[in-house]
Order: C-alpha cells, then structure tokens, then sequence
C-alpha cells in the first residue's frame, strides 16, 4: 500500500511512518516542520536530541534496506501543491497527523489561539477538499483525541463514536443514531471537533472514506523501529505545553523536581502506550469503510487512570515528592471515565498496559538525558482563562540540582 503520513515528521507521525515502512508499505512523508518551529518559539527542545529529518531518513535506509519519501509543504496553506502530489504520487491512504496537538499551547495566547484554529482546521478541510479534486479513492486515517468527549462524568460508558437516541415524535419516538455530544475542553479540542462535523459531511455527501482515530494521551519513549539505532529517536516533550503527563512526571523525577498534580489530581484520562499507537494506525488502514459508510470511529485508547494515581506510582517507583499546584486549566475537579475499545481489541490488538518494567524504560531515558532539562519549562504556565492559575510549584525557586 502507498501510504502519505501527513505531519510524519512529529511525535506520533514519525513512529509511524517507520512502522509502516517496516510491513512493507511505501510511505511518503508530508511535513511544513511547524513543531520543530515551535520548539524554537517556546524556547524549548525534545529532551532526547532528534536528528533533521533528512537524516533520519537516511538512517532508515542504511538500518532497514527501506526507503522513506519526503516533501516539504503546509497542508493549511499549500492546497495547489498538495493537490498536485495527490495526483502525482497516487497514495491509497493519507494518514492525517498534521495539526497543531497541544491543549495547552492552543490556549496559551491569542496568537496561539489563532494558529490552533487556522491550523487544524484549514489543514483538515484542505485535505479532504483536495482528496474529492484529484478523484482518487483515497482511504483517510486521521488521528484525533478522546478530549472530543470532553472530560466530564458521562454516568456511562462513552462509545464509538456514535450513539443510539430516541427523538419524541408526532407518533411516539423515533430512533436516532448522532455522533456522542462533543464538548471540549479547549481550543485544540475545538478543532478536533470541527474536524469530525467535516468529515460526517465529506463521507455522506462524496462518498469519502475516512476513519477517525479519538486517542488518548501517550505515554512511553519508544517503539520497536524507533529504538533500532539512536538517530531514529523519537521526540520526547516534557515541557509545560507539549509534555503529555506520564512522560512529565518521570521527567520531573529525574531532575528532582516534584511531580506537580494539578488540582486536587482527580482528573481521569485514557491512555495508551506509544506502540499500540502504530499498531492502531496499522488495523485501522488495513480495515477501512467502504465508499458511502458513515465515518468509522474508534476509540485509540487502552486504559484509564486517575492523575493522582499515576503521580503516587511514579512517587513509589523513584522517590519523587508529589505537590500539589493550582490547575490551569478549566475542567471539572475529579471525574470518571468509562470507555468502549472493543473495535480495536476485536481487530487483534494487544494492549501495552502500565507496567514497572516500561516506566523505567521511560525513567531511564529521562535520566539519560536530564542535563538537556530546562527546569524552568516544567511548570504549565498557559491558562485556561483569567479565573486560572498557572500550575508552578511553592518549590519552584528552590529546585534541586539536576541530577541530585
């Protein structure tokens, strides 16, 4: 299968590509580097020193035998050039990595605000825009968030994607089947959202075929490809804005800096590791919808967790102090979470679940490259809105030196 990874240079783009490589697929990589420049802007970098793509590419090669395409263009800007490469290059499959992830970034300033929207939304409607222009029958995989649900308590176990209602009518109910009620928890969720309204519309009015990934938050350092050779690294964000929060806490422990729970820590996420991440983009591209179907919906997701719980874990595996700081974000204080995954369990997948042995892989690569940590880029610093404080410790002007 010829397969384009939209934003395939990025966190869960790049183990992606190189996993898809690895079965034998031809994979075209489509990229503008936005991450790599927000990294800049922020002032910030990967903990785990990634190399340019060129590079990793070339790596690729020399480690596998196997050849991984590239181009350069801005799905939100570019649609002319996108379009050309679709007719040029004939992909089966896009997958659709290609937006701006962060919650907290999309809410950190009105700039940031703006890109997020323009952004995503703009590279996702491009996308679909441009797949009905070439008249090519293309499979889209996107990859989108469990936060679509918003992070509330449901009082039931949140499904697929769709659920079944009954609308009072002139003769009784009528049977009804919607998409689960969206309500995001921010910008970036916002756009995800969006994203979904778009493709309800693109599949029932063109006929397209699309899958709709709703994932949870990545946890681990690394996949079977990845760790091949050093120069195939994957990014590794740990700062307030990008770092998603296992990651965070193992590198906070590393540093010796308290593994900050916001709020009271009640808060309940789905999860799922880094590897079951590439193995979800697999199932989902060999098991697409038909022409005419609806959008299929899975929930990319493997376990729940409380953040409070996490955070006493990764305490009792390192040692790290546990403080509690004000959270910034505007959300409900403690909340359940039930979710249906059975599409993916159905297709064959075996999930990667919290283990000690795969936090301390994770711990040691936070320790391995902990004199990369800026200490001032841990705390989350963007704020919901006025009523929110930022999320920095009492300790915070007092931290341990790294590596204590």
């Amino acid at each position: 299968m010829k397969i384009a990874i939209l934003g395939g240079d990025g966190f869960c783009g790049w183990p992606a590509a190189l996993h898809l490589s690895a079965q034998g697929h031809d994979v075209l990589v489509v990229d503008n580097f936005s991450r790599r420049a927000i990294d800049a802007d922020l002032g910030t970098e990967s903990l785990t020193p990634i190399r340019d793509l060129d590079e990793r590419r070339a790596a690729w090669a020399e480690v596998t035998g196997r050849r991984i395409d590239a181009a350069e263009l801005d799905l939100a800007q570019d649609y002319e050039e996108f379009l050309e490469l679709l007719r040029t290059e004939r992909p089966d499959a896009v997958v659709h990595f290609a937006e701006q992830r962060a919650a907290p970034f999309s809410m950190k300033t009105p700039r940031t605000k703006r890109y997020t929207v323009d952004n995503n939304v703009n590279a996702t409607h491009n996308v679909l825009c441009a797949i009905v222009e070439s008249g090519l029958d293309v499979h889209l995989v996107h990859l989108g968030t469990m936060g679509v649900y918003g992070y509330g308590t449901a009082g039931m176990q949140i499904p697929e994607g769709y659920l079944d209602v009954e609308v009072p009518g002139p003769h009784g109910n009528v049977p009804q089947e919607i998409l689960y009620p969206s309500n995001p928890g921010s910008l970036y969720h916002m756009t995800k959202v969006l994203d979904q309204t778009m493709f309800a519309f693109y599949a029932k009015n063109d006929g397209l075929r699309i899958t709709d990934l709703h994932q949870g938050i990545i946890w681990g350092t690394s996949t079977v490809e990845t760790a091949l050779d050093e120069r195939l690294v994957n990014r590794f964000d740990y700062d307030g804005d990008y770092g998603t929060v296992l990651n965070r806490f193992l590198v906070q422990a590393a540093v010796g800096h308290p593994l900050t729970v916001h709020g009271t820590g009640g808060q309940t996420r789905a999860f799922i590791h880094i590897q079951d991440m590439v193995r979800c983009v697999e199932l989902a591209l060999a098991h697409p919808p038909a022409a005419g179907d609806r959008v299929k919906i899975f929930n990319q997701m493997t376990e729940t967790h409380r953040v409070r719980d996490l955070a006493q874990l990764v305490s009792e595996l390192t040692g790290a102090q546990v403080e509690t700081v004000p959270n910034p974000r505007q959300e409900s204080a403690e909340n359940d979470l039930h979710v249906v995954n059975e599409a993916f369990l159905s297709l064959g997948l075996q999930p990667t679940t919290l283990s000690e042995g795969l936090l301390l892989e994770v711990e040691q690569t936070a320790e391995r490259w902990a004199h990369r940590v800026d200490l001032s880029r841990i705390p989350a610093t963007s704020v919901w809105n006025g009523r929110r404080r930022p999320g920095v410790p009492a300790s915070a002007s007092r931290p341990a030196p790294v590596g204590a």
